[in-house]
């Protein structure tokens, strides 16, 4: 499955694992995280295709993924 949107992966030292941001779905700050990046990296990947199924399956309209430019001020 293509998921077009945006991970945020960042390690965090008081809960000494990396935490997982998805901006395009601003339900709760962190949605996942994991002991090692590719762990987290891993559980965003699952947690996006539940997100998009319960998304689907509720009727609601997924967000609209963001575009580089609107992630990162690009000179």
């Amino acid at each position: 499955m293509k998921l077009p949107y945006t991970i945020v992966i960042l390690w965090s030292d008081e809960d000494h694992c990396y935490l997982v941001h998805l901006p395009e779905f601003s339900t709760q700050q962190f949605h996942t995280h994991g002991e090692t990046y590719e762990e987290a990296l891993k559980n965003a990947q699952e947690v996006l295709e539940l997100l998009i199924e319960d998304y689907e399956a509720d009727g609601k309209t997924l967000p609209i993924p963001k575009m580089i430019e609107q992630t990162f001020q690009l000179a």
